[in-house]
């Protein structure tokens, strides 16, 4: 019989760089305050906030104490916020001064610091990571001795591969790889931690999972919102760094990997590394024939974005893994902003019959047999077979089998993903976060097509793609020259074909 996560142990302090920031009120403290809820803190936790802002800590949780109300649909519980508002305290300090790590220090050892475990996660922008690493470091903060010490980095981890090794070399001056926890919030979404339960626990599929039963896999990671107030910082860096070098290859890797030895944080990275260096890298003089980006019409006029900006807001991406058991599959890979709607899917598209005796209609192989790993917001998985019609002599037509997270687990089922990335921090469970070479392998992928998009703009500026659609027609293309099409594999169209000027 399975259990809950619950967090036993010693005591904890979780210090959180940026307490003031919106990453804070947004995913944070409403993360701990529903482990709160669930018992599943340890006894003995307490939440140090630290920012530069003028702040009291009553000022600090009254804001926090509003974003959650507002949100918590009328169930918000006045009493137990009151009792976890209490294990919060907020020191303003600047994170490039020697004394605030000083006044850290002190306020860590007057909690018992000595035997305390304590979580410092850097909410912070990318380039105070070294900085304030480098001053924990030096301050003593991240010595071990009666109790543990961990840190939690955002992403982007580097903007290419060289400054990531920069990056890791230089926060292994200061701690060791098992201290550092580089989080990415997809990995710890329950429906994309259900891929290791759904290839792995079940029989059924993995005799067709691989080369001799899967014609192609499509990935997608759909947003129907631009890039909102983070105009200035998506404009430097963009989709594919954004999001192809962390959530995609984390997908990619979840999907085609080899099965682990075990259920552990090593044997999982192992294989997850393994899946990687696999992946044939595009060559940058052919990433035009693998690949295809665009930006939404009215980018450029976002806050924050030059107004001549080539930056893609969309990319599609084709990939092949050299192994065994995928030689051949192709991999497409796409995300965008602006799309037509918000979407995260995973479709297995299985090869035709070798030999079909009923008549079917010339595009019967387009897809007769998928599955559907519908990741957000119609979270859930799809088998797609044909059956007959009634009354006929051969006609056939596709049907499903669903399961839905809805229907088998109740409406509110799914956590927050930070809930479980942040309990396992805690606990020392490195298994959803992402090892220094992962990091790196991403960004060997990757490294290529960012170059080749920017050497494609001197022939072909980056192509517009309107709202509201499936982004620019060259992603119809990139599958099209290999006589296939975007498939929907989630929803009430699952299966139609889904070209990317398609509207409503």
């Amino acid at each position: 019989m399975g259990k809950s996560p619950t967090m036993e142990g010693g005591p904890v302090t979780i210090t959180i760089f940026g307490a003031s920031g919106d990453l804070s009120h947004r995913k944070l403290i409403p993360a701990l305050f529903s482990l709160y809820g669930k018992g599943r803190l340890p006894e003995d936790f307490c939440i140090l906030g630290m920012a530069i802002d003028e702040l009291t800590t009553a000022e600090l949780c009254d804001s926090y104490r509003e974003w959650i109300e507002e949100r918590s649909g009328g169930g918000f519980d006045a009493q137990r916020w009151e009792r976890f508002a209490g294990r919060i305290e907020y020191l303003r300090a600047g994170f490039t001064e020697d004394e605030s790590y000083a006044r850290l220090g002190e306020m860590l050892t007057a909690g018992g610091g000595g035997g305390r475990g304590c979580l410092f996660y850097l909410a912070i922008p990318p380039r105070f990571i070294v900085e304030v690493i480098g001053r924990l470091g030096r301050s003593g903060l991240l010595e071990e001795g009666d109790g543990w010490r961990r840190v939690v980095v955002e992403k982007p981890f580097g903007h290419d591969l060289e400054s990531a090794r920069e990056l890791n070399h230089e926060i292994h001056q200061y701690m060791d790889e098992r201290q550092i926890y580089r989080i990415d919030h997809y990995v710890g979404k329950e429906t994309v931690q259900n891929l290791l339960v759904f290839r792995f626990a079940n029989t059924m599929f993995e005799p067709l999972w691989n080369r001799n039963y899967v014609d192609h896999v499509q990935i997608t990671l759909a947003e129907e919102v631009g890039v909102e107030h983070r105009g200035e910082f998506y404009d430097q860096v963009g989709v594919v760094r954004d999001i192809f070098q962390n959530h995609m290859m984390q997908l990619l890797a979840l999907i085609a990997m080899e099965p682990p030895a075990a259920f552990t944080a090593d044997a999982l990275h192992n294989e997850k590394v393994k899946l990687l260096s696999a992946v044939r890298p595009i060559a940058e003089e052919e990433v035009g024939l693998n690949a295809a980006r665009g930006h939404y019409i009215g980018f450029d006029e976002e806050p924050g974005v030059a107004p001549d900006s080539q930056t893609a807001t969309f990319a599609a991406v084709k990939l092949y893994v050299d192994n065994w058991r995928w030689n051949g599959v192709p991999f497409y890979l796409r995300s965008g902003k602006k799309l037509k709607r918000k979407l995260t899917e995973v479709i297995v598209q299985f090869k035709c019959p070798p030999h079909i005796m009923f008549p079917t209609p010339d595009d019967f192989c387009d897809t007769p047999n998928m599955l559907a790993l519908c990741l957000q917001p119609d979270e859930g998985i799809h088998l797609r077979f044909e059956a007959k019609v009634p009354d006929t002599v051969t006609d056939m037509r596709p049907v499903d089998m669903e399961f839905r997270y809805e229907n088998a687990f109740g409406p509110s089922a799914i956590p927050e993903a930070y809930e479980r990335l942040l309990l396992d921090a805690i606990g020392g469970d490195r298994s959803l976060f992402i090892r220094n070479d992962g990091v790196e392998m991403g960004w060997r992928l990757m490294d290529p097509v960012i170059r080749g998009f920017m050497s494609q703009l001197e022939k072909l500026p980056c192509p517009r793609y309107e709202p509201g659609t499936w982004g620019p027609v060259e992603a119809d293309e990139l599958l099209r020259r290999d006589g296939r099409r975007w498939l929907h594999g989630c929803g009430e169209r699952a299966g139609e074909a889904c070209e990317t000027g398609e509207r409503e």
